[in-house]
């Protein structure tokens, strides 16, 4: 009876039940609601549903994230300059957090890009350049957010990791994260900025219709000049160019992102521009998205750092919307009333969905204004916009 019962103890220890805790039971609680969020009401469920994952999988089975680089507390060694040289690591790396080294060296948010320029049409960013003006607007979330971060603690490179949340673009804030040295606020960061890109069309349309009029939303913008094939094949290269040799460290993102819209617009790799929009990406965004929810375990998040982490990442996101639509109202004054302003919401990097709530909001007002096309404009500027202020950091702070 002693063996049976020893065995019953052994086993129940075993379980994830022994070890739960109020806060993973909290974050057990959230990955549902994610995951209802991304099956139930169709928020973005290709990040949603593998984030929600594994944020579950983490607070139930802690070991699926343990690194081999890591030392157990207690076995540090210690050499004459008090540095530590070794220890006790655990007995194996837990497979996410191999692919979690993946988004630390920057490889899972440069390998997105690729699959987003391959499968975005860059056009009506070149038929009408002053989008590039309404993308840069909506920067201005990311720097609001970099002086309140400063302003509540935060130190600089941390501010500026957290402040790219606003530019709603999770991988730039994971490759930012990682290159400024901050991967433990990766987590949080990376969760922020992509509840962020999912909740587009609950955040943004309140803010677009306080800032615009309804004479304004029915501003109807006319048709988009066709543009040439060798339009669009020069302007990957052109953009490549110019901005890595203004700032070589955004290399890693503009490279990728203009490398898979050139495969596009070459038209002869087809293959590549295939696998690079379709296969490739949803291989990554597997790995990208369960370990970004995976480093969010109850002891790595519930902190009073992250909750200013998403509050902030929120006043970012809001300011960057704000920014674009208020620049969109001045340049339909400027030309007037040729430009619908709600097309400057989308000048977040959140694509395309920021692009078909500007669609959505102008149809609202008008069924037969069709803003699409116009606001992928400056939703593709914000894409670059993003990937600029990331490496202006970056040369701040000499990365």
């Amino acid at each position: 009876m002693d063996y049976v019962l020893d065995t019953l103890g052994n086993l129940a220890k075993q379980t994830a039940f022994a070890t739960l805790t109020w806060g993973n039971l909290l974050m057990i609680l959230v990955a549902f609601v994610f995951l209802y969020l991304a099956i139930a009401k169709d928020f973005e469920p290709l990040l949603l549903v593998p984030i929600a994952f594994g944020m579950l999988l983490v607070n139930m089975y802690p070991d699926i994230m343990y690194d081999v680089e890591k030392i157990i507390p207690g076995t540090e060694i210690y050499d004459e300059m008090g540095n530590i040289i070794g220890g006790k690591y655990p007995e194996s790396t837990g497979l996410l957090a191999w692919f979690f080294k993946l988004d630390e060296a920057a490889i899972l948010p440069s390998l997105i890009f690729m699959g987003v320029g391959a499968g975005t049409d860059f056009g009506p960013l070149i038929a009408n350049p002053i989008s590039f003006l309404l993308g840069a607007a909506a920067q201005l979330g990311i720097f609001a957010a970099y002086l309140l971060a400063i302003i509540f603690g935060f130190n600089g490179k941390a501010a500026a990791a957290i402040s790219i949340i606003g530019g709603a673009d999770g991988p730039t804030s994971i490759f930012l994260a990682g290159k400024l040295g901050q991967s433990n606020l990766m987590g949080p960061i990376a969760v922020a900025a992509y509840s962020y890109m999912s909740l587009v069309p609950i955040i943004q349309p309140p803010i677009m219709k306080a800032l615009t009029t309804e004479k304004e939303r029915k501003i109807k913008m006319t048709q988009l000049r066709p543009v040439t094939k060798l339009e669009k094949i020069l302007f990957p290269i052109i953009i490549t160019v110019v901005v890595v040799l203004l700032l070589p460290s955004t290399a890693p993102l503009i490279g990728m992102l203009m490398l898979g819209n050139l495969f596009r617009e070459s038209g002869v790799v087809k293959q590549l521009t295939e696998t690079a929009s379709n296969a490739l990406m949803y291989i990554v965004v597997i790995l990208l998205g369960t370990s970004v929810g995976a480093s969010t375990s109850a002891e790595a998040f519930l902190k009073v750092d992250t909750l200013l982490i998403v509050v902030l990442g929120l006043v970012a996101f809001a300011f960057g919307t704000a920014g674009g639509v208020l620049l969109g109202k001045l340049m339909s004054k400027l030309t007037h009333g040729r430009i619908n302003p709600l097309i400057g919401s989308a000048g977040v990097s959140a694509v395309p969905m920021a692009a078909r709530v500007s669609q959505k909001v102008g149809s609202q007002y008008d069924p037969t204004n069709f803003l699409l096309m116009h606001a992928m404009g400056p939703n593709v500027a914000g894409v670059i916009g993003t990937a600029v202020a990331a490496g202006v950091f970056m040369a701040i702070y000499g990365i």
